[in-house]
């Protein structure tokens, strides 16, 4: 795994330069951050949705 960082590094600084590296990397940082967020959100969503359907479930017993 770590080879494969180390090339694949190599290789973007080799295609991009040192200058276009950087702003690469927080393009990418922002992406990963923006899908961590949306990923969170779902989950959160998901967690309400199967406690209302607890709670339908629950008063139909009743």
């Amino acid at each position: 795994m770590l080879e494969e960082t180390i090339i694949f590094l190599v290789l973007a600084l080799l295609i991009f330069g040192p200058k276009k590296l950087p702003e690469i990397a927080r393009e990418i940082g922002k992406i990963v951050g923006e899908y961590r967020r949306i990923v969170k959100e779902m989950e959160t969503e998901i967690e309400l949705k199967e406690l209302e359907l607890k709670n339908i479930k629950e008063k139909k017993k009743k």
